[in-house]
């Protein structure tokens, strides 16, 4: 069974993602004191008692005043998250009173027919409680006071939602996952990607560049496999970083890279490879990731047989440490080739899970230090004395030598080569470690 999901929903600024920071025990929502900071659902753990669930934090629900796009679709989220919600937390403001809408939300909490817990943030008094007796009057039963900011009740609150939960509820569940982080620049179409991977509308998509400020997690099976598919906010140039909420989203950004297991990496076929593009790549290279090189807007691009290959060719040159990553061309537009991306995915995930039997690594390392022996420095020969893989994601081998100062990254890039080509390694990074013989001795 799934774990129970939380979902937290209520007006602008009530403080709905301090609580939900405060649930799962991390920085994971953006928090800040501008009304409309989040605006996609947010996924985070959380653990109370023997109960682990699932909580979603969501953009404010207004019902005055919304005239443009992102507004709408930040209610439209909202109403999403409440239906996938097993128990709803309407957070309403302590300090700033009952409002009309406030009443509205819960007019559509009613409608939803789930179980409801009504809590009043923001309380700094718990000793007179009764100027929040007003809140009653929403219909919604008894009020739970807290201060997320200061941690004050939540306790209490979590009592209140685990007794929501059905007794078959929170088994644990399967960690055989592969996470997929999509990255890029902004307005890639990384939101429409994921929204076609999905088959239904996810996270928000929008023509404005930035509009996915948070990293949005997103669980799918295909094929007996499960997945968990991140959309990232766009990452911009340090110059281009004009606020405080964008700079959270960049840092969240590469914190997805941090905690997945391959990453997307998005490109725009009609602008090409840029340097942002080689520099988000560049991260995600060095933190050991699988990659796949998503070439999007393909079916913007005039064509003719060799249009692909020659893309490819300059794929290559621009990102030259990053050889080991495949290409696929798609039209999140279209769906066209969508499909082959998670088979894709599937196939990296093995590729950076391979292990090499020692015996055989060794016979290799022997085999290419015949064909191409190893430099000299001084009248001083590199010895490669020893091979073994240490990790997989990524695959990870020790090299014990006689020297390690004698491994020149040539002859290093080397061994990487002749590794490939034997195993083949497609879409993952390798790790060489040289360590000196007194090393492998202790």
């Amino acid at each position: 069974m799934s774990k129970p999901i939380v979902a937290i929903v209520g007006r602008p600024n009530v403080g709905k993602s301090t609580l939900f920071n405060r649930l799962v025990g991390g920085r994971l929502a953006i928090v800040e004191d501008i009304p409309g900071v989040t605006r996609d659902r947010i996924y985070g753990d959380a653990v109370w008692l023997d109960h682990a669930f699932t909580v979603i934090d969501t953009g404010g629900i207004e019902f005055s005043g919304i005239e443009n796009e992102i507004a709408n679709q930040m209610k439209h989220q909202a109403q999403l998250a409440m239906e996938e919600a097993d128990v709803i937390l309407f957070v309403v403001d302590g300090k700033e009173g009952l409002t009309i809408n406030d009443e509205e939300v819960a007019n559509m909490l009613r409608r939803a027919n789930k179980p409801v817990v009504l809590v009043v943030n923001k309380v700094d008094n718990f000793d007179h409680t009764e100027q929040y007796n007003e809140f009653y009057a929403l219909g919604l039963g008894e009020p739970i006071l807290i201060s997320a900011a200061h941690g004050y009740n939540i306790g209490d609150l979590l009592d209140e939602v685990v007794k929501h939960f059905s007794p078959t509820e929170g088994e644990e569940e399967d960690d055989d996952v592969i996470k997929i982080a999509v990255i890029g620049r902004p307005n890639v179409g990384k939101s429409s990607l994921v929204n076609a991977l999905l088959g239904t509308e996810r996270v928000i998509v929008s023509d404005v560049p930035g509009t996915t400020r948070d990293a949005i997690d997103t669980a799918l099976e295909r094929d007996g496999q499960k997945y968990i598919i991140i959309d990232t906010a766009g990452m911009r140039r340090k110059g281009k970083i004009a606020d405080v909420v964008e700079r959270y989203s960049v840092i969240r950004s590469l914190r997805a890279v941090d905690r997945s297991d391959i990453v997307l990496m998005v490109i725009d076929a009609v602008e090409g490879l840029t340097e942002q593009d080689k520099k988000i790549a560049g991260y995600a290279h060095e933190s050991g990731k699988g990659c796949i090189l998503v070439v999007n807007k393909w079916d913007l691009v005039e064509k003719d047989d060799k249009t692909a290959l020659r893309y490819t060719e300059k794929l290559r040159e621009g990102l030259g440490f990053m050889q080991y990553a495949p290409v696929i061309y798609v039209s999140a537009r279209t769906k066209k080739r969508v499909a082959k991306i998670l088979e894709l995915v599937k196939f990296v995930a093995d590729q950076q899970n391979m292990r090499i039997a020692t015996s055989i690594l060794n016979n290799l390392i022997r085999e290419a230090t015949y064909l191409n022996p190893p430099p000299s420095d001084r009248g001083r020969r590199l010895k490669i004395l020893y091979a073994t893989q240490v990790a997989v994601k990524p695959p990870t081998f020790v090299l014990f030598v006689n020297d390690s100062e004698l491994l020149h990254f040539s002859y290093q890039r080397y061994i990487e080569n002749q590794l490939r080509q034997t195993f083949g390694f497609e879409g993952t990074p390798i790790r060489i470690i040289p360590r000196n013989r007194q090393e492998e001795k202790e």
